[in-house]
């Protein structure tokens, strides 16, 4: 469809970059594929890519339109392409009231190409909604980290298509030498391949550090400690705004629930001017998370925000979401949880300067290798795990999780 040949060179320069080999193949499947998927973990050049292929077939007058599952997906991929990204509901045109999509089979998106990002994050219903708004002579390029954990919905939609042999697949393997000094990455990459991390000698910089701890109150006393104090005092970061804490799970002294209530005691204890609802305390510079889609505000699950004002005679709590206030009346704040702390299950889709991620044989039950591995990249500039190094070994030794059955792969190989 394209001269592959002259547009790579012609990438390079304008781009300034050097793309390697497996790049510049991607390129040349994009450029002659209908349908692709880009897969691969940090550090390998996913966003390099998509921005070559974009500046490409801008070049060439091809309109596209940009999505991903969540809001903080769809500003990442936005500030890396320069280029308007909507959520996959806002991009589908939802209706607030009904929950149906205006986008469909009947009125099809208008572009040349899809671009879908964080893949992994999309489920089988959403997925099918997405395709079905697809038109005919529109091109589609999913991209993803098909060892991420699968959507919180129903089915593995970004593994199920891999697997299925039927869509052309650019898997990404190679580190770059710019992301492979970064111990993050590294480490990230010896866990998904089943290998212990190394971590940083004693007195060492490094951006991947392991604090040791046994028991777990000693683990989460020592999470508030790091979050409060250490840490901003070492690297001069807000212990609020920059560090967010992944847990593997909600329950227990380590989960998400009890630490999040320790981190408010610590950073922003509740008084005289908090309001006491569903469980909660909210006062004034809490950090919290949407817990669910909510169309009218514009707001979804797994947006955070900080609570920026209390009206006692309105009854309404304001909430700024990226400088966006939105208000809450009271009885509707079961929609918001305290994000001191937060599931690594929530944390798909973002990424935080600082993660501290407690890891605990409490949360045997939820020490996975995708499940830490997804903690660890969601830090982009340091990640720092708390506990048990058996309790990490555990996980990065443990089987994936269990499979799931959609029969969307088999369904894709018999070409149904």
């Amino acid at each position: 469809m394209f001269e592959a040949d002259k547009a790579i060179p012609w990438v390079e320069l304008k781009l300034a970059i050097d793309l390697a080999a497996s790049q510049k193949e991607a390129i040349r499947l994009a450029l002659s594929s209908k349908l692709l998927v880009i897969t691969g973990g940090p550090g390998v050049g996913k966003t390099t890519l998509v921005n070559s292929i974009l500046t490409i077939l801008r070049a060439k007058q091809v309109k596209p339109l940009l999505c991903a599952p969540t809001g903080r997906a769809a500003k990442r991929l936005s500030e890396s392409t320069g280029l308007e990204t909507k959520t996959i509901h806002r991009l589908l045109e939802v209706n607030p009231i009904n929950g149906q999509f205006k986008r469909n089979e009947d009125s099809p998106l208008d572009c040349d190409l899809l671009v879908a990002d964080e893949c992994s994050m999309i489920d089988v219903p959403l997925a099918n909604q997405l395709l079905k708004a697809v038109a005919s002579r529109s091109a589609v390029i999913f991209v993803g980290d098909v060892d991420q954990l699968p959507s919180v919905g129903p089915g593995q939609f970004l593994a199920d298509m891999i697997e299925s042999g039927c869509v052309p697949v650019i898997r990404l393997t190679e580190v770059f030498r710019q992301a492979a000094t970064s111990r993050i990455v590294r480490s990230a990459h010896q866990i998904n391949h089943g290998q212990l991390p190394t971590f940083p000698a004693k007195g060492e910089e490094s951006d991947f550090y392991l604090v040791s701890a046994e028991e777990p109150e000693t683990i989460a006393a020592t999470v508030v400690d790091l979050v409060k104090t250490r840490l901003p005092r070492k690297f001069g970061i807000d212990p609020v705004r920059d560090i967010q804490v992944l847990c593997p799970m909600n329950r227990g002294v380590t989960g998400a629930r009890g630490i999040n209530q320790s981190l408010q005691e610590a950073l922003n204890p509740p008084g005289e001017h908090s309001v006491e609802k569903f469980g909660y305390a909210f006062s004034v510079g809490d950090k919290v998370m949407q817990m669910e889609n909510n169309y009218d505000r514009d707001v979804y699950n797994g947006d955070i925000g900080f609570v920026s004002g209390l009206d006692r005679e309105e009854e309404e709590l304001e909430v700024a979401f990226d400088g966006r206030a939105v208000r809450y009346p009271f009885g509707e704040l079961d929609e918001l949880a305290l994000c001191y702390a937060t599931t690594i299950h929530k944390s798909q889709g973002s990424e935080y300067p600082v993660v501290v991620i407690p890891v605990s044989t409490q949360h045997y039950m939820m020490l996975k290798r995708n499940l830490i591995y997804t903690g660890i990249t969601r830090g982009k500039r340091l990640v720092v795990l708390v506990g048990q190094k058996r309790a990490l070994a555990m996980a990065v030794k443990g089987k994936q999780v269990e499979r799931r059955w959609s029969k969307l792969r088999e369904r894709l190989s018999v070409g149904e």
